[in-house]
């Protein structure tokens, strides 16, 4: 099977492409696409990767093309990771609309190319930020069942890394999701954690340890509270920026913690990258897996006593012909209110941008 990956050259594709190659997820008679824009640095440096992934991977690199006409690229999954980037100066916050109003034509110029030119099967992956934009778009001119947004599933290993860590164990052995938006409107959901080797009773016991006496109805206010923290830490000692997020609870962490990253201009290519990949290895592997993801819902959720017609980054079935159906658990009652605030608001934010404007659309 084949990947195409459209930006290829940026912070997060390189890493993407690199990855791809490097974890062996394409065996050598597979294909990958190099896809960049006609004009610009993009389209000499593309050519320039595919040599460069010759050079350090021959003995098991796939075949690799360079696409740079959006016509021209056909896949079996097509990552799209194309676009603006937020920025990475100190206190610079991540502007959502403005990275709507810029990345809005990449997403459209690709969703119309694939829907004139592609195999009408191709798995998409977006990456591109705002990335609940990106499935909109997509969804609408693809089929929504085949196109996933990689941010809950970031979010949801980012969630599992940080309770992990709280309670003293490795990540692998830490189950739970972390939905809604991929962003400060992420909603870590307490009440699915599962810790492998603890009963029930036990589990819960380290669940409030590590949670403390808070709910979600804080979780808004103790992120912007942190943020703050940070950027006042940070001017002064960077090193004493990070110490300061390792004292604070895991879900404060989950959204501290990339800012963090991000502000000190390192950016969070490789861990976006990898969780992207897991998302592609696992519609190639052919077998359906449980993730999270945004998709583009049809009534599939219910949410405030009405059903979500819109984005929401929620636990999906992911597998070979693309997403098939929604495993949201019953949720805490404070789960429930944030997660149904979140959807009405990636609803107002993708407005604009699309026809899905009305919450009588949205949440009929």
């Amino acid at each position: 099977m084949d990947v195409a990956v459209v930006g290829a050259t940026g912070d997060v594709g390189r890493q993407i492409c690199t990855q791809l190659v490097e974890r062996r997820v394409l065996p050598p008679t597979s294909r990958l696409q190099l896809v960049g824009r006609p004009d610009g640095r993009s389209s000499r440096a593309t050519y320039g990767l595919a040599a460069d992934l010759v050079d350090a991977y021959d003995e098991h690199a796939p075949l690799l093309d360079v696409a740079l006409d959006p016509a021209d690229v056909v896949a079996d999954v097509v990552v799209v990771a194309a676009g603006r980037t937020a920025g990475t100066r100190p206190g610079e916050s991540v502007d959502r609309h403005a990275l709507a109003a810029d990345n809005a034509q990449v997403f459209a110029t690709y969703a119309d190319a694939l829907a004139r030119h592609g195999s009408g099967r191709e798995v998409v992956v977006v990456v591109s930020n705002p990335v609940e934009l990106g499935v909109a778009l997509l969804g609408d001119a693809l089929g929504r069942h085949r196109v996933i947004g990689m941010g809950a599933w970031l979010d949801t290993l980012r969630f599992r890394r940080e309770v992990a860590a709280s309670i003293g164990v490795r990540r692998h052995r830490v189950g739970g999701f972390a939905v809604g938006q991929h962003g400060d409107d992420l909603v870590p959901l307490w009440s699915t954690v599962r810790i492998a080797g603890l009963d029930v009773a036990e589990r819960r016991a380290e669940v409030a340890r590590v949670r403390g006496p808070r709910t979600l109805a804080t979780y808004a206010d103790e992120i912007g509270a942190a943020k703050r923290a940070l950027s006042t830490a940070a001017v002064q000692d960077l090193a004493e920026a990070f110490r300061l997020v390792d004292t604070w609870p895991p879900d404060v962490r989950l959204a501290a913690r990339p800012w963090m990253t991000q502000q000190s201009g390192a950016k969070t290519a490789a861990g976006t990258a990898s969780a992207t990949i897991d998302l592609v290895e696992t519609v190639l592997d052919g077998r359906d897996t449980v993730v999270a993801g945004q998709v583009l819902l049809d009534g599939e959720v219910t949410l405030a006593g009405a059903h979500v017609h819109g984005v929401l980054g929620v636990p999906v079935v992911l597998g070979p012909e693309g997403w098939t159906q929604v495993l949201l658990p019953a949720l805490a009652d404070d789960e429930h209110e944030r997660l149904a605030a979140v959807a009405r608001r990636i609803t107002a934010a993708v407005a604009p941008w699309t026809e899905r404007g009305s919450d009588e659309e949205v949440t009929r």
